[in-house]
């Protein structure tokens, strides 16, 4: 998928997960959602840096734009 964000079938069964890691995207902004910091949500996953955390946020948000976008065109 990207830099940061990545899904293979054998990791989850093809859900999109932060690079190197088994976490969800999903899981990360459902807890931006839910209210969550990125220095709160960093803190329940310390294995991911802030970097990473933010820059795999970043991606999703161009990734859902850029579809948003494909479908409004169409």
């Amino acid at each position: 998928m990207g830099k940061y964000i990545v899904s293979d079938p054998d990791i989850l069964g093809g859900t999109p997960v932060i690079k190197g890691t088994r976490v969800p995207i999903g899981r990360i902004l459902f807890l931006l959602k839910d209210g969550y910091t990125l220095e709160a949500i960093n803190e329940d996953y310390p294995h991911i840096d802030m970097k990473t955390l933010s820059g795999a946020i970043d991606e999703a948000i161009e990734t859902l734009s850029a579809k948003l976008h494909v479908k409004k065109v169409l």
